[in-house]
């Protein structure tokens, strides 16, 4: 499976800390921490998003371009490039 961006865009992953006990069960599909939903949700209120790394530059254009690896790390065809 595949859990990108979804720590990155602030679901329940961004809410993660060194530490948590992180439960795989392989045969029923499932990840799961052991939190509880209002310790999960006091965290998610305190998350701020991650500044990006690249803010100019081929980096930046290509960052803002690409979709995520579960589609195919694709640049978007629709984008449409902004004229100044």
């Amino acid at each position: 499976g595949h859990v990108s961006p979804e720590a990155a865009r602030g679901g329940p992953l961004a809410a993660l800390q060194e530490g948590d006990t992180i439960v795989f069960d392989i045969e029923g599909r499932r990840l799961d921490v052991e939190l509880s939903a209002a310790e999960l949700a006091t965290r998610l209120t305190h998350w701020t998003e991650p500044t990006p790394h690249y803010t100019s530059g081929v980096f930046a254009k290509y960052s803002a371009l690409v979709s995520s690896a579960s589609e195919g790390a694709i640049t978007q065809p629709n984008f449409e490039v902004r004229q100044t």
